[in-house]
């Protein structure tokens, strides 16, 4: 976790994953599929994709703090050897490794009463809809936008006007998606996250 200054003077804790979104772009690629196919694959096939997991540290990691790590699936068999499986797998990958970082912050004191989502991984209809399964907590979704950009505008103005709280800031209403938590999907994850293999160095 990192403790990030903000313009007002306190701190944002924070955790960062390096693979979101590009775990579907790499997992578009690998089945010769656009986000929207690879959306409806993953959503044919059943919730924890019958055992196959894909842990998507494609560039390393940073939560947990593993430079050196690689992707890994596991759970391959007859059954799961198709593209919906391999879709369904990637979207859950994804998604725990974010929810790791939520159990980081939540470790750390911080209270977790719904998840915001925005960015390229949103507009996914996949991930918008497995999401709550897996975080456990009604997920928020904005219209697209410029987010950090508002974010940064907002404490500028918290700055110039003074107080103890932000202005209020005008914001479309975000689509809602709620789902019953599935525990198995993070306990088959939490067991294949940590059974990857480091890079070679040479």
């Amino acid at each position: 976790m990192a403790g990030f200054a903000d313009i007002t003077g306190r701190f944002l804790p924070i955790v960062v994953t390096l693979n979101a979104a590009r775990v579907l772009d790499a997992a578009g690629k690998m089945l010769g599929v656009d986000h929207d196919e690879l959306s409806r694959l993953a959503l044919s096939a059943p919730a924890g994709a019958d055992g196959l997991v894909l842990v998507p540290y494609l560039e390393g990691e940073r939560t947990p703090n593993r430079p050196d790590a690689t992707g890994a699936i596991h759970g391959l068999t007859l059954r799961t050897s198709d593209p919906a499986h391999l879709a369904r797998a990637a979207v859950e990958g994804m998604l725990c490794a974010l929810a790791d970082g939520l159990d980081a912050l939540v470790a750390h004191g911080a209270e977790a009463n719904r998840i915001v989502l925005v960015g390229g991984g949103a507009r996914s209809v996949a991930v918008r809809q497995i999401a709550p399964a897996l975080f456990g907590l009604p997920v928020l979704v904005p219209p697209p936008g410029e987010y950090v950009a508002d974010g940064a505008a907002r404490q500028a103005a918290w700055v110039v006007k003074g107080g103890d709280l932000p202005p209020t800031w005008s914001a479309e209403s975000p689509e809602v998606f709620q789902d019953d938590s599935v525990p198995l999907i993070r306990e088959q994850y939490a067991v294949a996250r940590d059974r990857v293999v480091d890079k070679v160095r040479r």
